[in-house]
């Protein structure tokens, strides 16, 4: 086994201790699209432990230019049914849980306080309220990332009691778009999937993110980067009430 994770092991950042934090880690992904397709595909070759997917998705036939663990064959099929058979051929040793329903923020939370990170690959505002809460709450790290056009963003919540929460950046009384009525290029979610997949790695294996309650923009057509701090909002409706 050390022989597949030798490139990790021989970080001196990761070692033999690192990789086995990562094998002792569960992961939330909400989300199983274009950020959450190569996010799982790379959790699970860079040997994570355990994985418990939420989706509740068929996939169809306009998933297929961006959402990289699909092919034709699968189309009709729950997406995350697909997925744990695809990320067990990729490493057996891979423990995966699948939840094909939409989730309520009770049900959220029993389920993220008995995991170590959350990945919210989500594509609406509505279930990144209720994932952001939940994980809130339950004082479980989370990072959000999401893509649409030409640009993409995401940010770090460690959830610790001393800093923001999503909702302290959007509110549930907003109007916000999504991919699916406005398009979004085929690459821009699939990067930022694998940049918050990188920095999930960076946190178990000790390295400081330089995103946690920095909201990263990235516009893919002027290829510029700018990041936001973020600050508690006194008036928001989930961490201003812990």
């Amino acid at each position: 086994m050390n022989n597949r994770y030798s490139r990790h092991i021989s970080l001196k950042e990761v070692g033999d201790q690192g990789q086995d934090r990562l094998l002792k880690k569960t992961i939330f992904i909400l989300g199983l699209g274009g950020i959450g397709s190569p996010a799982a595909l790379y959790l699970a070759s860079s040997g994570i432990g355990r994985l418990v997917l939420n989706d509740f998705d068929l996939i169809d036939e306009s998933n297929l230019s961006r959402q990289i663990l699909f092919n034709e064959s699968d189309l009709g099929n729950l997406k995350v049914d697909v997925v744990k058979k695809k990320l067990n051929a990729i490493n057996s040793n891979l423990k995966v849980d699948t939840i094909d329903e939409k989730l309520s923020v009770n049900e959220y939370s029993k389920i993220i306080s008995k995991t170590s990170f959350v990945l919210d690959c989500s594509d609406n505002f509505e279930t990144r309220l209720s994932i952001s809460q939940a994980a809130y709450e339950s004082n479980i790290p989370i990072i959000h990332g999401s893509a649409i056009r030409f640009e993409g963003q995401l940010v770090v919540f460690l959830n610790n009691g001393k800093g923001p929460c999503y909702s302290c950046v959007y509110s549930d009384n907003e109007w916000l778009e999504n991919c699916q009525g406005n398009g979004v290029l085929s690459t821009v979610p699939g990067l930022i999937g694998l940049m918050m997949t990188s920095e999930l790695l960076k946190i178990i294996f000790g390295i400081k993110s330089q995103l946690v309650n920095i909201l990263l923009l990235w516009d893919l057509k002027d290829n510029t980067w700018k990041k936001l701090n973020i600050k508690p909002n006194p008036n928001c409706k989930i961490c201003s009430r812990c």
